[in-house]
């Protein structure tokens, strides 16, 4: 989600193309003018903007963002916001939950960042999450189906994309999943405060609203074999994820109130939980540390505890008694660790800063040492040392200051140091590195028709797993239908197609019956265009930044809490934008790669070659167009195109 900057800053903008003083001629092949005409023309290029690049799930960002602004016209009769929800969930179909926990490195590579700030994406697709919602938007079921069925083992982001993706072409999806319901880490690794249930189920409901099976409660490699699934399927998708949390590595770690993360949030998402001891330390660093520890500050401690409500116990599986809802409830004292400093670690920002208001001592640079142990062998606290780290190569590499070392009173400590994946029963399936290698296809290596994404694959984000399961979900219809699995694209994203967009708007391109190099006449090609987005990010450097004024970003209310209003609070921070705030905030995207109809190349053109589409045949991308015998070739038009969408060529 955005991250929230106190104040708009003004960078330098490129209003001129070239310095004073830069008189040096270019080589020929790149000089532009040869007298008073050149032998390049305008060419259309569209490129993919960074912000699609960045996304793990491979949003068409720009596109929906262009309809929320009103350049893209939805089809008659469908309103924009269910025109632009669409073009969002071709790719994630879980877009309220994203928009509320993705830490969003799309906009990390914005390149709005060069005029003042980034484009708040995620909270217009948080808008157009909670408008779907509200609007019981459903998914098209696919007008044919096939008799292909595919298991889908797993039922988090990774399963359920599949599975979406899946469904839409036709297939006869069944998910299979351990858990009494689908989420996966979603549910049980991230707290209701964070992804309101009832969000999560309408999302997860409208995918299974497409036909999707699922079956709960059904481990598969214990309560059913994977051979046993891949006899009944045509094919299989493995989503396992990476549910099981790592250990401390080191001396006393084994005692029963030092717990991993993963256990700690499902105990409390299960509803077991009440409370946590007086003194929690957590081990981590990045976003699952910070919910530990936000969590335990709202649970908070109980001074009387019977020894069987002890949080441990609660945590392996026993239901707890309502001694904290009976018993005055104080806060905890929470201390979260991490071996990088506090500005490296690898939690979002805002996620440290709401932290840090609510209380919890943030303390970086810490290595944990040993866990020390009373007499009955319960957790007493951690023994840490003074350390600095770094990554080298690719390698973690740790340096501890020698005679550092402090200890850290703890009643109860968690560690969120990372996740492993449970392959029992599933043990063939393990690569000896704790995962499932698969090809740049998600195929696993050496099992035709089967796939895998997520965790298992790489644990990262959320949004990753989802990218996973519709590429998994290409190959299994390819391999379905027996065709060869292609090479995926070098830029692996959904994009713009202009084609599509004609057809909508009643455009189709004739048959190609003559060489057609160099026309602007024909009717069986799009003039002057190319689509380079399979292959070509498009930087900053590229646009005209002096076409944008500053304009601050509008951001969504974050209802960040005290210590004492922290404690038993577990309403939602994170409230989505209004409709016009949502508008507003897509204004300020600058369409990188794509037309966004400025007429400055109409405006700016001395030989009146660029000219305006008549309305009957324009559309998104093709608003434009140049006039071939009229055009000189002296560039104006590329050096005011704000959205780069304009390259010079033709002519080599």
């Amino acid at each position: 989600m955005s991250a929230p900057t106190d104040s708009v800053t003004t960078k330098p903008l490129n209003f001129r193309r070239y310095k004073d003083g830069d008189h040096k001629p270019l080589a020929w092949q790149q000089e532009i003018f040869d007298a008073d005409h050149s032998h390049k023309c305008p060419t259309y290029i569209q490129s993919t903007p960074p912000c699609q690049g960045a996304c793990p799930s491979g949003e068409d960002i720009r596109s929906y963002l262009n309809i929320v602004r009103g350049i893209e016209k939805p089809p008659a009769g469908m309103p924009w916001q269910e025109y632009a929800w669409r073009r969002l969930t071709e790719a994630n179909p879980l877009p309220s939950v994203m928009g509320r926990v993705c830490p969003a490195p799309c906009e990390s590579g914005c390149n709005r960042n060069q005029v003042e700030d980034f484009v708040g994406i995620n909270s217009v697709e948080h808008f157009l999450g909670e408008y779907a919602i509200a609007n019981r938007l459903a998914f098209p079921k696919p007008a044919k189906t096939t008799d292909k069925k595919v298991a889908v083992i797993g039922g988090g982001p990774a399963g359920l994309s599949a599975a979406y993706q899946l469904a839409l072409k036709g297939h006869a999806v069944t998910i299979f999943d351990e858990r009494a319901e689908l989420g996966g880490m979603m549910r049980y690794g991230i707290p209701g405060f964070r992804t309101p249930r009832t969000v999560l189920d309408a999302e997860i409901q409208r995918i299974l609203d497409l036909g999707v099976t699922a079956h709960t409660n059904c481990r598969v490699g214990t309560d059913i074999t994977l051979e046993q699934i891949r006899a009944e399927h045509d094919a299989v998708f493995l989503g396992l994820g990476a549910q099981s949390g790592r250990p401390l590595p080191v001396e006393g770690a084994d005692a029963p109130n030092c717990v991993t993360a993963t256990a700690f949030l499902k105990a409390f998402n299960d509803g077991r939980m009440r409370h946590v001891g007086k003194r929690v330390v957590v081990v981590g660093g990045g976003d699952t540390s910070i919910d530990v520890a936000t969590v335990a500050r709202r649970l908070g401690h109980v001074d009387k505890v019977n020894e069987s409500d002890r949080p441990e116990h609660a945590i392996a599986g026993h239901v707890a008694h309502d001694v904290a809802e009976a018993s005055a409830r104080q806060g905890a004292e929470v201390t979260l660790t991490s071996i990088f400093a506090v500005e490296k670690m690898q939690a979002s920002r805002h996620e440290v800063e709401h932290a840090l208001a609510e209380g919890i001592a943030i303390r970086g640079g810490l290595a944990p040492v040993k866990v020390l142990r009373d007499a009955s062998g319960r957790a007493t606290g951690l023994r840490v040392i003074r350390c600095e780290a770094k990554v080298v190569g690719g390698r973690l590499e740790i340096k501890n200051v020698e005679g550092s070392e402090e200890d850290i009173e703890a009643d109860l400590i968690v560690s969120a140091i990372g996740q492993a994946v449970d392959f029992t029963g599933l043990e063939v399936l393990d690569n000896g590195k704790g995962g499932i290698a698969a090809d740049k296809n998600y195929q696993v290596q050496g099992n035709a028709g089967m796939f895998v994404g997520g965790d298992v694959v790489r644990p990262h984000l959320l949004t990753t797993a989802i990218g996973h399961g519709a590429i998994a979900a290409d190959g299994i219809d390819r391999h379905l239908r027996g065709e060869a699995l292609e090479r995926r694209p070098k830029i692996d994203v959904h994009t713009w197609d202009l084609q599509r967009k004609l057809i909508e708007k009643g455009l189709t391109l004739s048959e190609v019956h003559e060489p057609i190099h160099g026309t602007d006449r024909s009717s069986a090609a799009i003039h002057n265009f190319d689509n380079r987005s399979d292959r070509y990010v498009i930087p900053h450097e590229e646009l005209f930044l002096g076409h944008f004024q500053a304009t601050a970003r509008h951001r969504r209310k974050i209802i960040t809490l005290s210590a004492a209003e922290a404690l038993n609070n577990f309403d939602e921070r994170v409230l989505p934008l209004a409709e016009a705030e949502a508008v507003a905030e897509a204004k300020r995207c600058m369409s990188c790669g794509l037309c966004f109809e400025c007429d400055n190349c109409v405006v700016y053109c001395p030989q009146t070659a660029v000219f305006k589409v008549p309305k009957s045949r324009s559309t998104t991308g093709r608003y434009v167009d140049t006039d071939y015998s009229k055009c000189i070739g002296c560039h104006i038009c590329k050096d005011v195109c704000p959205t780069g969408y304009i390259q010079m060529g033709l002519g080599e």
